[in-house]
């Protein structure tokens, strides 16, 4: 894939304006508060792998509407005082799969959390959370990113950013984790998700590796490839309701919540990647409210820094002292 989008001088300045609903922060504060009127109840049920170094627990807490969110606890089995935790979102269609899958970060001797996506963990990796709609969603292109997407109350990703919240919470729950050393990271689906929990949730680090999830405009006008492709198949045959389909993802525009993130960030991106351009990936770093770092890989799709990255997220964390 050679090169397609803005040259690199001009990603490392690129900041355009924010469409952003005069109601952005209520609308997430009220979403959250009612969230929480559910008991958090996260339960961490001891999950035999037969490893001798890693100790494995099977997570549920309650998400948003109260419902149950599945996901992943390992921990150092030999280990001594509290631990910083990692919490971690998924790419798009993927699921938790099976704790052996996740063993870079506990290694490392961090705790280490996944979260399960809800509704996905089909496409390359398994999931065992359902999405359930609290109420019954328009016509929709197939797969998730335009499931509910005529009112931000019903759209998809409310629920999925209630449910990254959470994990966090679960995380602090768990008595092996330092509150006081929480950090988020995912990549491409994950990391717009991660932007999501930073700008919602009190983190102390934040990692999202080729955000997807952000500058949704821009995105459906320079590339055809999904998923961002199921937002132009959708305004392609709903014509009319285009500026609609928009003006709720202004609600979930990574650009948004970066704004209003705090936490020492560490971004990366691809300068070939046509699947989350990499103008959208600056238009959130260049908007990212705390203190941040990027790591660009000029001849990489949307693969980034794959496990050169991962290395570098490492000298991060210890770079702040965890």
């Amino acid at each position: 894939m050679p090169f397609f989008d803005l040259p690199l001088d001009e990603l490392q300045v690129y900041k355009p304006a924010r469409t952003e609903p005069a109601d952005f922060d209520v609308f997430w504060q009220t979403t959250l508060s009612e969230t929480r009127q559910n008991p958090l109840d996260a339960q961490f049920k001891p999950f035999e792998t037969g490893l001798a170094l890693v100790e494995s627990f099977d997570i549920t807490f309650s998400g948003f509407g109260g419902q149950p969110i599945k996901g992943w606890l390992n921990l150092p089995r030999q280990r001594s005082g509290k631990l910083p935790c990692v919490v971690e979102y998924i790419g798009y269609g993927g699921g938790r799969g099976l704790p052996h899958d996740w063993l870079f970060w506990v290694s490392a001797g961090y705790a280490h959390i996944i979260m399960d996506t809800r509704g996905q963990g089909s496409s390359w990796s398994r999931g065992d959370t359902a999405d359930i709609e609290p109420q019954g969603s328009s016509p929709q292109y197939p797969g998730f990113m335009t499931r509910g997407i005529l009112d931000p109350q019903s759209y998809y990703y409310r629920r999925v950013f209630s449910d990254a919240v959470r994990a966090v919470e679960a995380a602090r729950a768990h008595e092996a984790v330092d509150a006081n050393r929480v950090a988020v990271t995912g990549g491409s689906q994950g990391g717009g998700i991660t932007l999501a929990a930073a700008g919602l949730a009190e983190v102390q680090a934040t990692m999202p590796d080729v955000p997807f999830l952000c500058h949704y405009r821009r995105a459906t006008q320079i590339v055809a490839t999904y998923p961002y492709a199921e937002l132009s198949n959708f305004c392609k045959i709903h014509r009319e309701k285009v500026e609609t389909v928009f003006e709720t993802l202004s609600y979930f525009d990574g650009i948004n919540f970066a704004a209003r993130a705090k936490s020492p960030a560490l971004f990366s991106v691809g300068l070939m990647d046509d699947i989350c351009p990499p103008s959208t990936v600056y238009a959130a770093y260049n908007h990212y409210a705390g203190p941040k770092q990027i790591r660009a890989y000029e001849y990489n799709n949307h693969e980034g820094g794959a496990s050169f990255q991962t290395v570098e997220k490492l000298k991060f964390l210890q770079g702040l002292g965890w």
